[in-house]
């Protein structure tokens, strides 16, 4: 055991020698740390602090509702959900039989019209001719009193004879009068019109427009190319005018909504580019897109039960506002995109914009013609009934076409002339 004297004459051993090499490597790791904060710092300076990302966007896209415009019995699904559509494509199909019943009568009825008006003008043509005939005979009964008158005063003529004269006079006078005012009734009824624009046409042309439109819309037609959802239309079911029965979404015209923080806008402009990731295809699929506007409000701001920051306690929270991003269609068309998808954001702000968020312009959203086609159909089928009516000719009318149905749907019977689908022989004269 060691004594206090001999622990007092121990002297501390030296210390170990630093090692060179080991001190290098720290100098150089710390030398590279520096140089990689002062590069980043650089780069954050000059390129880094101009991004805004986020991860919480969305793909968003219009979803068309399919509705019908008349009550009818569903005879006919002509497509399904995930299914691809064009503008105009029947989807749905009703039973037509009382629409086609009611377009046959519609134009009877219009072709009835035309030939009343075609009497109406050829009786004017009439009462021209017999209001000259009355003129006539009125200055026949004068000049036949005149020659009497000058007998009687020779006595030569008796005076009973005298006085038929005079009521000859009489009566063709009331005739001639009687004439100007049939004739004058007539005019009333046909001056300043033809025969395709009297009242009469007109009015039943309009009621043959009407239920050609109601026949035609027993086909509910896609109003836009897409991709069907949501179908709960079956067959056999009764539907009434403006019941939902599928949708239609347009994925080629999908745009993405970021929500980004109020904090992050302040840079934001129209027009700037942005660079997009989905989940969907990752990393490896980038999309390119520019700034289209801003929501007018925060998702709090519009949501069923709004916050009530005047109540309670009250803790800040930083909103969310929606940021629209259109896309490039090319890439859109290369990796389509499904509604609802998750997109990772990242918004150049250092690049020039086209103004400020709020100012985006106005502009047309979609349009569709799929509803016009029917109204010249019609145009054309009424046209061809005046035409056939009014010239007493036999004429081929347009027929409504009979959309495709499973089971097909009664095609309506072609016709050489306007006659109604159910009668024996298709002439009417």
């Amino acid at each position: 055991m060691n004594t206090p004297a001999q622990q007092e004459n121990k002297t501390p051993a030296a210390p170990a020698a630093t090692n060179p090499g080991r001190a290098r490597s720290l100098i150089a790791i710390a030398a590279a740390c520096v140089v990689g904060g002062v590069a980043y710092g650089a780069w954050w300076m000059s390129t880094g602090r101009y991004f805004q990302e986020t991860d919480d966007a969305y793909v968003a896209g219009n979803v068309v509702q399919i509705t019908a415009q008349v009550a009818g019995t569903v005879v006919g699904i002509q497509a399904d959900d995930t299914q691809q559509v064009k503008a105009g494509q029947p989807l749905v199909v009703l039973d037509g039989n009382d629409a086609r019943v009611s377009l046959d009568q519609a134009e009877a009825q219009l072709a009835q019209a035309v030939r009343e008006v075609r009497a109406l003008y050829a009786t004017g043509s009439a009462l021209e001719a017999a209001q000259r005939q009355k003129e006539t005979d009125l200055a026949r009964a004068r000049d036949d009193l005149a020659r009497r008158e000058k007998l009687a005063n020779t006595g030569a003529l008796a005076a009973e004879e005298l006085a038929h004269a005079r009521d000859a006079v009489r009566a063709a006078d009331a005739a001639l009068q009687t004439a100007r005012e049939q004739l004058g009734a007539n005019q009333a009824q046909t001056r300043g019109t033809r025969i395709e624009t009297h009242p009469q046409v007109l009015r039943a042309a309009a009621r043959v427009e009407e239920s050609y439109l109601a026949l035609s819309r027993n086909s509910v037609p896609a109003p836009v190319d897409g991709q069907v959802a949501r179908r709960s239309v079956q067959i056999g079911q009764r539907i009434a005018p403006g019941t939902p029965l599928m949708a239609v979404v347009p994925l080629d015209q999908v745009w993405v909504d970021a929500n980004f923080k109020e904090s992050q806008l302040h840079g934001v402009r129209l027009g700037q580019p942005v660079s997009l990731h989905a989940d969907l295809y990752g990393k490896s699929v980038e999309y390119h897109g520019r700034i289209a506007g801003l929501a007018a409000g925060t998702g709090a701001a519009f949501a069923l039960l709004p916050a009530q920051n005047a109540s309670g306690n009250w803790i800040k929270v930083v909103q969310r506002v929606p940021v629209r991003i259109t896309l490039d269609p090319k890439e859109l068309a290369e990796h389509p995109l499904r509604v609802g998808l998750s997109m990772q954001v990242e918004v150049d702000t250092h690049a020039e914009g086209q103004g400020p968020l709020g100012a985006a312009p106005a502009a047309p959203v979609a349009s569709t013609s799929v509803y016009a086609d029917p109204a010249r159909a019609a145009r054309a089928r009424i046209q061809a009934i005046i035409s056939a009516n009014s010239e007493g000719r036999a004429l081929a009318l347009p027929q409504p076409e009979a959309p495709t149905s499973a089971p097909p749907a009664a095609e309506r019977p072609s016709a050489d002339l306007y006659t109604p689908s159910d009668a024996p022989q298709r002439v009417r004269t």
